[in-house]
């Protein structure tokens, strides 16, 4: 590949590389982009001509090659690093105070990133971070004792600047050898208020099922302990379930609903605020 070809490399087409191959559609990209898909499918093409390489696998389903799969990973970092520098010179002394409310699970998966990168740019901004229930947090939220909240419910349209970050079916997590048709499903939730545990009793109770909580514990680390010691299983999204941990697909078990993640912030003109809900968003969606 020439250096000229390298060069030419323009944001507008990686964009459209990334938003394509995460929504596998070019008719969704466009729409997420407010592009006609005929543009889309042009830069495509213009980024697989520069590159001489083929991106995608167009079949009844769009996939990506395994360039393509190359490609997208360096196609991120490149827009992180354009994120990062121009949000570090257009407002480098940003100051104060960000009261942020987060659960437990979702603090242990991301925010040590987050709040890495977060700080590394914004060291004049003190974070202020409160893990607790869904339901504890949006009641805080709501009196204002937090500016910004990650809760686990689809209530984005409550307030006039919540985000739907994304949205994915709870999986039932754990031995599926602890299943027994005519025995309660041993459970390992956290106590209410807890949307995981609301999900879990609803599912079983409308198909019928019987159940009783074998362990009630606030932390995640404690809930992924007890099932890996086989006392019970639980409930939680794909994202958050552990590598050494199985989801569980069995008939004896109902379908549970999805879970919807949003970001909830009380005013837009708030720049030390506007600032940790992009990082938040960035890490979440990717």
């Amino acid at each position: 590949m020439s250096l000229e070809n390298l060069m030419n490399l323009d944001n507008t087409s990686l964009l459209s590389f990334i938003t394509v191959a995460e929504t596998g559609s070019f008719t969704v990209a466009s729409k997420r982009l407010c592009r006609t898909q005929s543009a889309i499918s042009q830069q495509i093409s213009k980024l697989e001509k520069q590159l001489s390489r083929q991106l995608f696998i167009r079949g009844k389903q769009l996939t990506l090659t395994s360039d393509g799969e190359v490609l997208i990973g360096y196609a991120r970092k490149i827009f992180i690093l354009q994120c990062e520098i121009l949000d570090r010179f257009r407002e480098p002394e940003l100051k104060g105070e960000v009261r942020f409310g987060l659960p437990e699970d979702f603090a242990a998966l991301f925010l040590p990133e987050v709040l890495a990168d977060f700080s590394r740019i914004h060291p004049l901004i003190s974070l202020k971070i409160e893990c607790d229930l869904t339901l504890n947090l949006y009641d805080r939220f709501r009196s204002q004792e937090l500016d910004l909240v990650l809760v686990k419910m689809n209530c984005p349209e409550a307030f006039p600047n919540g985000v739907d970050v994304w949205s994915e079916p709870l999986m039932w997590v754990g031995d599926e050898n602890l299943i027994e048709p005519d025995r309660p499903v041993p459970l390992v939730l956290s106590p209410s208020p807890c949307v995981y545990r609301s999900a879990a009793i609803q599912s079983l109770e409308a198909a019928g099922r019987s159940w009783r909580v074998v362990l009630s514990s606030p932390s995640y680390a404690g809930i992924t302990a007890a099932v890996r010691a086989g006392m019970g299983i639980t409930t939680m999204p794909q994202i958050m379930i552990p590598n050494d941990l199985d989801s569980i697909d069995s008939q004896f078990l109902p379908s549970l609903s999805d879970i919807h993640v949003s970001l909830l912030k009380y005013r837009e003109d708030n720049p030390s605020v506007n600032t940790l809900s992009t990082f938040v968003m960035k890490k979440l969606r990717r």
